[in-house]
C-alpha cells in the first residue's frame, strides 16, 4: 500500500464495519435517504469510493438509500455536517468531543494501555446500557473503531522521563484542547502540524518529537528521523479511535445498534492490521522504560487526566469507565487503591 492508502484505511475502519453488516432481508416500505460526508485524506482516489459503493448496497438492505460526498479535508467534512448538508460523518475521536464528550474522551492520555483494554471498552459501548450515552441531543455515535496505538518518536533516546521533554519541539495536531496544557506542563514547544506533515517535520529535523502509529514507520521512512540517536518508546501513550457521528433522527430504526455491534465483531481484524507493522520496526529503535520510571509515567499521566477533567476537557464518566477496565485487568495497580480515583 502507498503511504496515504495505509492512513486512509485506518481512518475508514469504522465505515468498513458499517459496510459489512449485511442483512439477507430487503426492507419493507420506503427507503430512508441518508447522506454521508466521508473524510478520506486521499479524497476520491482513496479507498472510500470502493467502501461506500458497497455500503450503498447494504444500506438498502437496512432500509436506507445511502448517498455520500467525499472530502480530503476533515475540517470541511465536519463543517458540512454541522451545516446540515449531510446526516453522517467520520472523524478522529478527539474531534468527536464536539458532538459527544463521552466517546470524545476515549483518547485521554495514558488512559488505555492496550488493544485488549480498548476492545473491552468498544464492546461495552455496544451494550444496551450504553445506548443512552451514545446519543447527545441531535447526534449519535454509530461506529467506533481503533485507529492505532500512538507511539512517541524521539530524536533523542536518552529522554526517559516527562520532565526531560523540556525545551523540545513537538509536532501537535490543530484543535486538540489538551495540547496547550501538556505543552506547558512539560515545557514542550508545540509546533502546529497536520497528520501528514508532522511526520515530514520529524524526518527533516524540524521537530524533536512526534506521535504516530507504528503502521506509518515503514511507508514514511521514519528511520530517517530516528537516526542517529533517536528511538520509539515501547509503550504507547494513548490509543486513538475513529468515530462515525450521525443525526439519529435521520436513520432507520435499529441502524445505530446494528452498526455498533458490527464494530465489535470487526475489532480483531482492525487490530491485526494495526499491530502487524510493529514487528517490522527494527529492535534497535525501541526504547524500554525501566519499570520504576514507567510507574512514574503512569502516575504522571493519571494526574494530568484528573487535571484535564477538572478543566472540563475530559469527560469524567469516560475516565471512570477506562479506570474500571484497567483495574479489571490489573487489580493490583496502585491507582485501584488511590484515594482520588478517576
Amino acid at each position: 500500500m502507498t503511504r496515504r492508502l495505509i492512513l486512509a484505511f485506518i481512518l475508514l475502519c469504522p465505515i468498513a464495519a458499517l459496510v459489512s453488516f449485511a442483512n439477507t432481508q430487503l426492507p419493507d416500505g420506503d427507503l430512508t435517504t441518508i447522506h454521508m460526508c466521508v473524510w478520506d485524506p486521499i479524497g476520491k482516489a482513496g479507498p472510500a469510493e470502493k467502501i461506500m459503493a458497497e455500503a450503498k448496497i447494504y444500506a438498502y438492505k437496512w432500509g436506507a438509500d445511502l448517498q455520500y460526498t467525499t472530502y480530503s479535508d476533515e475540517r470541511i467534512a465536519m463543517e458540512e455536517f454541522r451545516l446540515g448538508r449531510c446526516d453522517m460523518v467520520n472523524m478522529l475521536g478527539f474531534r468527536a468531543r464536539e458532538f459527544n464528550e463521552f466517546t470524545g474522551s476515549l483518547g485521554a492520555i495514558g488512559a488505555i494501555p492496550s488493544y485488549e483494554h480498548l476492545g473491552i471498552i468498544v464492546k461495552s459501548l455496544s451494550s444496551p446500557k450504553a445506548a443512552k450515552l451514545m446519543r447527545v441531543g441531535d447526534y449519535e455515535v454509530v461506529g467506533v473503531g481503533p485507529a492505532g496505538a500512538i507511539f512517541m518518536f524521539t530524536r533523542d533516546r536518552s529522554i526517559l522521563l516527562p520532565a526531560d521533554f523540556a525545551g523540545k519541539r513537538m509536532a501537535v495536531l490543530d484543535d486538540i484542547p489538551e495540547s496547550s496544557y501538556l505543552s506547558k506542563k512539560y515545557g514542550i514547544t508545540p509546533v502546529s502540524s497536520t497528520i501528514f506533515n508532522s511526520i515530514l517535520k520529524f524526518n527533516n529535523g524540524s521537530v524533536d518529537l512526534t506521535a504516530a502509529p507504528a503502521i506509518v514507520y515503514e511507508p514514511f521512512e521514519m528511520h530517517k528521523g530516528l537516526e542517529p540517536d533517536g528511538g520509539i518508546y515501547e509503550e504507547p501513550f494513548l490509543y486513538i479511535t475513529m468515530q462515525v457521528i450521525a443525526r439519529w433522527d435521520k436513520l432507520p430504526a435499529e441502524f445505530s445498534k446494528k452498526a455498533r455491534l458490527k464494530a465489535v465483531e470487526k475489532y480483531p481484524e482492525f487490530v491485526k492490521f494495526l499491530k502487524d507493522p510493529e514487528a517490522t520496526i527494527p529492535e534497535k529503535y525501541w526504547i524500554k522504560i525501566p519499570d520504576d520510571l514507567y510507574d512514574y509515567w503512569v502516575e504522571d499521566f493519571r494526574q494530568s487526566r484528573l487535571e484535564l477533567a477538572d478543566m472540563g476537557i475530559y469527560d469524567r464518566k469516560t475516565l471512570k469507565l477506562m479506570r474500571k477496565v484497567r483495574c479489571k485487568l490489573d487489580p493490583k495497580s496502585a491507582e485501584c487503591a488511590a484515594t482520588r480515583k478517576e
